[in-house]
């Protein structure tokens, strides 16, 4: 069983990080955090004007320090983005202050999930097959690296998908005790 202050979801976008996180949160009394979320609430900005203005690497630089932020807290699930595993020193800090969770989806089952969504920048030029296979081969060995378990989210419906993580996250985290925390705030 592992010990670990956070809950960390990694994996491609459409995998279910937030959906499913969502539900996994409640469950197990976890403040919900949304690595992309908090970052437009940072800059103000949407991921895809920081896209716009500062490129990739101008977002992934803004991603490192939230995380690194988010992660300095207790008792949260983090979902992150598709791309933080690229960072070598997240997938460490991630190891380190979380259990990582590898969501995997298959590239017909995010193209599926991903059919309406127009906000992804990565996704925004080119074929979307062509863009979610190459992501998929680069980014596979770093999502494996990070994460102490894998779960394969396409198999199920949202809500099954969110009971069956809960099961497994039950039979191999030990998240810190809330009077614990509470004591130490008090």
């Amino acid at each position: 069983m592992q010990s670990a202050p956070n809950l960390v979801l990694v994996g491609p976008m459409g995998a279910g990080k937030s959906s499913i996180g969502r539900r996994v949160a409640r469950r197990f009394g976890l403040v919900f955090v949304d690595v992309d979320h908090e970052i437009e609430v940072r800059t103000g900005a949407t991921i895809a004007t920081i896209f716009d203005c500062e490129g990739e690497a101008g977002f992934r630089a803004r991603e490192c320090a939230t995380l690194a932020a988010i992660l300095d807290g207790e008792r949260q699930l983090v979902a992150t983005g598709g791309g933080a595993v690229l960072d070598a020193g997240n997938r460490a800090r991630m190891r380190a202050r979380g259990f990582v969770v590898h969501m995997h989806a298959d590239v017909d089952t995010q193209l599926a999930r991903l059919a309406r969504d127009r906000t992804r920048p990565l996704l925004a030029h080119g074929d979307r097959r062509t863009v979610l296979e190459r992501l998929a081969i680069e980014r596979a060995p770093l999502y494996e690296a990070a994460a102490h378990v894998r779960f394969e989210t396409g198999l199920h419906a949202c809500g099954e998908a969110a009971v069956q993580l809960g099961r497994l996250v039950q039979a191999h985290w030990r998240p810190p005790p809330a009077n614990v925390l509470d004591a130490a705030a008090g």
